[in-house]
C-alpha cells in the first residue's frame, strides 16, 4: 500500500491549485494527485487587478508535466469510489489502496441537465463536452438554450450562424449575475447579430498536451475562462440570424416528432421538439441545458461515516476547509462553506472561488501537518470575480446584487450606452458592492470602500460624477 502525505481528489482547478500549493508549502513531503483525466487545468499569467482581485489564464496540459516539475508531486491516473476516514485510506477504481495522512476532495461538479433520455440533451462542462457541442453545431440551424447563468450566456454570445432560442426563468437575461438595468445595458449586444462579425480571441485558454493524445478521452475538469475562444462555434446558416429569448419560463417536456403532430413546426422534421410552461413548442437540432451544476460529493464511505452534507449538495466545511471527518478537506465547487462569513462574502461556484479555496486548503492541511498556527484568508472578507460577457469586461464586488440586504438598500447607477455601466449598492451611507461593465477604472475604489466601509453620505449622487475624481480621496 502506497502512503503519501497529502493526497488530492481531482483535476480542476482546485485541485491543481492545491497539489501546487502544497509542493511550495511542504517540498519534502509526498502528495498524490488523483486524477479521472489525461488532462488536468492550471492558472497562468496571474495578473493582480487590486489586492482582492485578479484575472489568470487557465493552461489545460496533460496531467504528467504537472509531475515531471514537481518531483514530490505524483499524478494517479484513476478515480476514487471509497473513502475510509478512520483507517485514512482510499480505495481507487483499479483497486489500488492508498494511504493519506491528510486528503482533499475537489471533485468538482456535473451538470445539472433536463430530465429527459432524448440523446439531444447536452451538458457544457469539460473539454469533451464542448468538442461534442463543436460538432453539433456546425450542422445546425436552430439551438435551444436552456438556463440563465455564465455558461448559457457566454453560448447566446458566441454562437454565429444558428437561430437561437433562449429559455430562461427570470424576467431579464444573465440574472445570475446582473440586474434587470445591466440586462438592458447588454441588450444590443444580444439582438443585434451579424454573422460575419467576429469577436476578437481572447487566448485565455490554452492547450499543451504531449503524449497523451493517443490515450482515450475521460471525463475531465470544468470549463475555465473564454473556454470558448479556441473553437468555431458557427452553425450552418449564412445570413443573419436572431435570438428570441422566452422569459419567465422553463421546460415543460422533450418531445419527438411523433409526439407534435399537431405543431406548426412538424414538417421541418426537427430531431427534437422542446415544450416550454408558457405553451409554447419548438423544434431544433438540439438542446443545451445550462441550468447549474450538482457537486460531485457521493462517494462509498467504508467506515460507514459520512459526510455533513449541504442543502446544495455539497460537503459541509469550517472555516479551515475541513469536513466534519477527521484529517479531510473540501474545496471548489464540491464543498458548502458552512462557517461564519464575512458579510460580503458569500459563496457562488465560479473559477475565481475554486482557485482560492484550493490554494488555501492546501495551507489550512500544511499548517495542521507541521502542527503551526493558521489564520483565514483574506480572499473571504469579500466577494470579488472577474469575467466577460458579450464582449464587456465585468467585475463583480461584494454584495452586488444587494444579496443578504433584504432590499434595504439603494443603488447609483452610471450608464454609457455601449461603453460602461457602473452599478453601486449602497446601505445607510457606506457601499456594499458593485457592478462594473466596461473599462471603468474603478475597481480598487470600490474594493476599499466596500473593505473600509467608510460613510459616503456627503458625497451623494457626485460619488458617480465622471467630473469629478473620487479615487484622489479613497486611494
Amino acid at each position: 500500500m502506497e502512503e503519501f502525505d497529502f493526497v488530492i481528489v481531482g483535476g480542476g482547478i482546485a485541485g491543481v491549485s492545491c497539489a501546487e500549493s502544497l509542493t511550495f508549502l511542504c517540498p519534502d513531503s509526498k502528495i498524490g494527485l488523483i486524477t479521472s483525466s489525461p488532462l488536468i487545468k492550471t492558472v497562468t499569467n496571474l495578473v493582480p487587478i487590486t489586492k482582492m482581485l485578479a484575472s489568470f489564464d487557465v493552461e489545460e496540459r496533460s496531467a504528467d508535466t504537472l509531475s515531471s516539475s514537481n518531483p514530490t508531486l505524483k499524478i494517479i491516473h484513476d478515480s476514487l469510489i471509497g473513502l475510509n476516514s478512520s483507517l485514512h485510506t482510499v480505495l481507487l477504481k483499479t483497486g489500488t489502496i492508498l494511504k493519506y495522512k491528510k486528503i482533499c476532495i475537489c471533485s468538482g461538479a456535473y451538470p445539472k441537465l433536463i430530465p429527459s433520455e432524448n440523446k439531444n440533451i447536452i451538458g457544457i462542462r469539460d473539454t469533451d463536452s464542448v468538442k461534442d457541442f463543436q460538432k453539433r453545431v456546425q450542422n445546425s440551424s436552430r439551438i435551444v438554450v436552456v438556463g440563465n447563468g455564465g455558461i448559457a450566456t457566454e453560448v447566446i454570445h458566441e454562437l454565429k450562424g444558428v437561430e437561437l432560442v433562449w429559455v430562461i426563468k427570470d424576467d431579464h437575461i444573465s440574472a445570475t449575475f446582473i440586474d434587470p438595468v445591466a440586462a438592458e445595458f447588454f441588450q444590443d449586444r444580444v439582438f443585434k447579430r451579424d454573422v460575419n462579425d467576429s469577436s476578437p480571441v481572447v487566448k485565455r485558454l490554452k492547450y499543451t498536451v504531449e503524449d497523451e493524445l493517443s490515450k482515450p478521452e475521460k471525463t475531465g475538469a470544468a470549463l475555465g475562462p473564454d473556454w470558448h475562444s479556441k473553437y468555431d462555434l458557427s452553425g450552418s446558416l449564412k445570413t443573419n440570424t436572431e435570438v428570441t429569448v422566452e422569459y419567465k419560463c422553463e421546460v415543460d417536456s422533450v418531445l419527438t416528432l411523433q409526439d407534435v403532430r399537431d405543431c406548426v413546426e412538424k414538417d421541418k422534421n426537427w430531431p427534437v421538439f422542446v415544450k416550454l410552461t408558457n405553451g409554447k413548442i419548438y423544434g431544433c437540432d438540439f438542446i443545451v441545458s445550462a441550468t447549474g451544476v450538482i457537486p460531485c460529493s457521493r462517494f462509498e464511505m467504508e467506515d460507514g461515516k459520512t459526510f455533513k452534507m449541504g442543502d446544495d449538495g455539497g460537503i459541509e466545511v469550517d472555516w479551515k476547509m475541513e469536513t466534519n471527518l477527521p484529517d479531510v478537506y473540501a474545496a471548489g465547487d464540491v464543498c458548502s462553506a458552512t462557517w461564519d462569513r464575512a458579510t460580503h462574502w458569500f459563496q457562488m461556484r465560479l473559477w475565481t472561488q475554486a482557485r482560492q479555496m484550493g490554494t488555501y486548503a492546501a495551507k489550512s492541511m500544511a499548517s495542521s501537518l507541521q502542527q503551526e498556527t493558521f489564520y483565514q484568508d483574506f480572499c473571504f472578507e469579500m466577494f470579488s470575480h472577474v469575467t466577460k460577457f458579450f464582449g464587456y469586461k465585468v467585475v463583480l464586488l461584494g454584495l452586488f446584487n444587494g444579496q443578504t440586504l433584504n432590499n434595504t438598500y439603494e443603488v447609483l447607477l452610471r450608464i454609457t450606452k455601449g461603453v460602461e455601466y457602473v452599478k453601486l449598492v449602497m446601505k445607510n451611507g457606506r457601499m456594499q458592492g458593485a457592478v462594473l461593465i466596461g473599462e471603468t477604472d474603478l475597481e480598487e475604489m470600490c474594493e476599499n470602500l466596500i473593505l473600509n466601509q467608510l460613510d459616503l453620505t456627503d458625497f451623494g449622487e457626485d460619488l458617480l460624477n465622471p467630473d469629478i475624481d473620487i479615487e484622489d480621496y479613497f486611494d
